[in-house]
């Protein structure tokens, strides 16, 4: 069921309602500064496929490069001061960072070696990594099988698993309450000046025409069909990650950090179960609307894996799983942020890989500055432009899952 906008023109037109649309429209909202008006376009007000109803909300310091360590750390201080940050507001509930954090592990000098770099790095900037021997982590984790490991990262700081369902839900209620309008529709066009150096409208869905002063792009996984309308290009695609939550028949004595084993797989302490995941060993691009799991992912790569790594694993049952979209940014899985440089009021965050759901407090609060003042204020994102994606030079980050 399809809902008419309010309004026949908006200050500010978000394409996507899910995590970064809604932490767009919040954090513009609340800036004391926009005094505009802003509609977000959501085509499935349910977010049943949404790539914030499939992520696992993980959050992690552990990065090779410092902006996306700053980014972290804004996010895992917004999320442990949620209240404080929704103005104290009675109804919003506290929010634990559950702190077991990450355990990237080696099973290459190379890769130790790269381990080792990006922990100086977070270290530089008050993160709390530890570099670990393969004795460290045998001493603090007994359960992992450890032979053909010799390094490790790991930080128990400020990593680990939030409420990220949570976080979304008060920051779309918490913009409604502050003047944002949220329309069930789809932006199916948009229209561009005569010289294409901006969007004057977008065209929904159900007939309705709307001019615009500037437009995001949120749409996650679908961020190249949206672009497209305006005759714009980027390398972002769907593709299909997969989750399973199982049960141990021997639990583990302690939290199980959220594990990166080197065949790909990830593992962690999910409540009274564990959690895993990998990308498929043939990763294509998908249908924007497939979820269909392979279920012999499971049986021949992800259960090997855990039962070789935690021998503890060899007697599990699976309890849960589901097949997610990243919104895959093919040329260096990072995010897509700013304006465009020809079309200048059709604003992208996009791509971002897998770690949408940790860096929406700082991306959202990024684009809420572009749209007030024109500029980032409070954390140059400017490493995340449009210009890259022109010029084919990547973003480096080692630390990509």
């Amino acid at each position: 069921m399809t809902q008419a906008p309010v309004r026949q023109s908006y200050d500010v037109v978000i394409v996507g309602g899910a995590m970064l649309g809604s932490s767009v429209a919040w954090f513009t909202m609340m800036n004391p500064d926009f005094d505009g008006t802003l509609l977000v376009v959501e085509r499935d007000a349910t977010y049943e496929n949404a790539s914030t109803s499939h992520t696992n909300s993980c959050m992690r310091q552990q990065f090779s490069n410092a902006v996306n360590v700053k980014i972290s750390q804004f996010a895992a201080n917004f999320v442990k001061t949620f209240r404080d940050q929704m103005g104290n507001d009675p109804r919003v509930p506290a929010i634990t960072l559950q702190s077991y954090g990450y355990m990237y592990l080696a099973d290459t000098p190379e890769f130790a070696q790269t381990l080792k770099e990006a922990q100086a790095v977070q270290a530089s900037l008050g993160a709390g990594t530890k570099h670990m021997t393969r004795d460290q982590i045998a001493a603090a984790y007994p359960f992992y099988q450890l032979d053909d490991i010799i390094a490790g990262n790991h930080n128990l700081i400020d990593e680990g698993y939030f409420d990220g369902g949570t976080v979304f839900d008060w920051w779309k209620r918490s913009a409604r309450e502050h003047g944002a309008e949220y329309i069930q529709n789809e932006v199916t066009a948009m229209t561009l000046n005569t010289s294409g150096t901006r969007v004057d409208s977008v065209t929904l869905k159900s007939g309705e025409v709307v001019a615009c002063g500037q437009v995001v792009n949120a749409s996650g996984p679908r961020a190249s069909l949206t672009a497209a309308m305006a005759g714009i290009e980027i390398p972002v695609e769907p593709r299909k990650r997969y989750t399973y939550i199982f049960e141990a028949e021997k639990p583990l004595d302690r939290d199980l950090p959220l594990t990166i084993d080197p065949s790909g797989v990830h593992m962690r302490t999910d409540g009274q179960y564990y959690l895993a995941g990998c990308p498929p060993d043939d990763d294509p691009a998908v249908d924007h609307d497939d979820f269909v799991q392979d279920h012999s992912l499971w049986e021949e790569k992800v259960w090997p894996v855990l039962a070789t790594r935690v021998p503890q694993f060899e007697a599990i049952k699976l309890r849960n799983s589901w097949a997610g979209h990243y919104a895959y940014n093919t040329l260096d899985q990072n995010a897509i942020i700013g304006p465009h440089d020809t079309v200048a009021n059709f604003i992208f965050v996009n791509g971002f890989s897998g770690h949408g759901f940790q860096q929406s407090p700082a991306m959202g609060r990024g684009v809420s500055e572009l749209l007030t003042y024109g500029a980032f204020r409070s954390l140059d994102l400017e490493a995340f432009g449009f210009n890259r994606i022109r010029q084919g030079e990547k973003f480096l980050e080692t630390a990509v899952i």
